[in-house]
């Protein structure tokens, strides 16, 4: 019954978009391939590109760590991506660190907390966003949920291993609150 009771969570949360001005929109991290942003990481990053340009938010903190395989961070790979795009130099912070979601927003707090930021629009893929935002919300964090309007996960048979993985990350997650 808790599997099916954090599924429905985690699908029906992932249409929330809440739009509100705020300080900054953290993207989180998703892989790079050859240099490039991978077609989810393209997504999220078109997303906040969007919301930028749609003044919700001044600033753009962009995460995601170095694999093993590759010789730049994603979060570097997006910088480079979004300046491409219109957003200025300057209104990106980026975080190079992190290799999971829970360290996506760690180094964003820090960062955010460098520079003054205060309440931020989340920017991920739909089925990830139930989680992220409790992360977030754990960490102190004002978030707002925005998910990406599409998706590289647009078939069932795409999604329901996304779901799977996110209902054991977060069920996983939820249990391990009272031992953070």
């Amino acid at each position: 019954m808790l599997i099916i009771f954090a599924a429905i969570r985690i699908w029906t949360f992932g249409a929330q978009n809440e739009l509100v001005d705020a300080d900054a929109a953290i993207v989180l991290g998703a892989a790079v391939w050859d240099g490039q942003p991978s077609p989810v990481f393209e997504e999220r990053l078109n997303h906040a590109i969007w919301i930028y340009e749609n003044e919700y938010v001044d600033k753009l903190i962009l995460t995601g760590g170095k694999a093993e395989d590759t010789d730049r961070a994603e979060s570097q790979v997006a910088k480079d991506y979004a300046i491409k795009n219109q957003v200025q130099k300057d209104d990106i912070l980026i975080e190079t660190k992190s290799s999971i979601t829970e360290e996506n927003f760690k180094y964003a707090q820090e960062i955010a907390a460098e520079h003054e930021l205060e309440s931020f629009i989340v920017v991920s893929d739909p089925l990830h966003m139930r989680r992220a935002i409790t992360i977030a919300e754990t960490k102190g964090m004002d978030v707002y949920p925005s998910p990406t309007p599409g998706s590289a996960y647009e078939t069932l048979r795409s999604q329901v291993p996304f779901l799977i993985r996110e209902v054991i990350f977060y069920i996983g997650y939820i249990i391990s609150l009272p031992y953070r």
